[in-house]
């Protein structure tokens, strides 16, 4: 039986999600509707519903979107020839690209102008990634493992850079990182780490939460590459742990000899979430406390356009 439910703090909602699902719920309050958005604005199925319940209608391609209207543009950023394409077709964009993310984009532009290769860590097909690839299509090389490392061919003289996903593993992007230098003694990599401050907070905050915990249960999306880091946290310090959407997705058979669940979120997941699962866990009256590993108080800006109109 369960007798203790404890919550990572922080966890849930970062400063990007924050402002990119702001930057929707405004746009759709000041722009004629339909307000169009290109891919998921966060990795959360829910979020993705409620904005789609307010008006927003979510494509996958800019050829969905009608010339002229409005588009907005996901957290995890898009290539330049997704920027050209808005702009040959007339879209009006509103760019809620977390600003961590445009980070990594500039600091790849950057190396690609001095005439360096760049290797990007991260995985494949995330969303994230196809924006910071598509910066230049012959001078950026994905990188996800350790093979990788071992698989690349570069000139002696080649001039190498790294960058990496914000939503990654610390240990696994430490390796990675440590490899690199290895094979490449003078590898150049960004001034400050690319890996977003909430990333690596949540996945801290895990860390600590696993010595207390006999399960962790980790809500977020399938999708979401943050939320599957936590999980993956947690498993690497042999904690039995499980990514779900709600608590609908919870398993009773999970809890056998368990009596500590600790509980987190990732960073697009609404804490809404967080706190039907903990009534849920603690329906038959299990103690529930925070763990707080870490305060947070980031906020980024919205786009000028959308605060001014907001504030009119």
């Amino acid at each position: 039986m369960i007798e203790k439910v404890v919550l990572a703090s922080p966890r849930g909602f970062c400063a990007g999600v924050v402002r990119a699902i702001d930057i929707v719920k405004i746009a759709l309050e000041v722009f004629p509707k339909p307000v169009y958005v290109r891919k998921e604005i966060v990795h959360n199925r829910h979020v993705v519903e409620e904005l789609r319940s307010e008006g927003a209608v979510f494509v996958d391609s800019l050829e969905d979107v009608p010339e002229g209207k409005t588009v907005v543009f996901s957290a995890h950023g898009v290539s330049p020839a997704v920027r050209l394409e808005a702009e040959n077709r007339k879209l009006h964009v509103i760019d809620a690209t977390c600003p961590l993310v445009t980070k990594v984009h500039l600091e790849a532009a950057r190396y690609v102008q001095k005439g360096y290769k760049v290797l990007l860590i991260g995985h494949t097909g995330h969303d994230e990634v196809i924006g910071t690839m598509g910066v230049s299509e012959t001078s950026i090389f994905l990188v996800t493992c350790i093979e990788d490392v071992e698989r690349l061919i570069l000139r002696p003289d080649e001039e190498v850079a790294y960058i990496t996903q914000t939503t990654l593993s610390l240990f696994d992007t430490e390796e990675i990182i440590r490899a690199l230098k290895e094979k490449f003694p003078l590898i150049e990599g960004p001034p400050s780490a690319d890996i977003c401050y909430a990333t690596q907070n949540r996945q801290l905050a895990v860390r600590d939460l696993a010595v207390i915990s006999d399960l962790i249960l980790v809500v977020g999306s399938k999708n979401s590459s943050n939320s599957n880091r936590l999980v993956e946290e947690a498993l690497k310090r042999n904690i039995p742990s499980y990514l779900i959407d709600d608590h609908s997705d919870v398993c009773p058979e999970w809890f056998d000899g368990v009596k500590t669940v600790g509980v987190t979120s990732g960073a697009s997941a609404p804490d809404s979430l967080v706190a039907d699962l903990v009534n849920w866990l603690s329906r038959d009256g299990a103690e529930v406390e925070e763990l707080i590993v870490q305060k947070e108080n980031v906020e980024f800006a919205l786009p000028q356009e959308l605060e001014v109109a907001h504030l009119a």
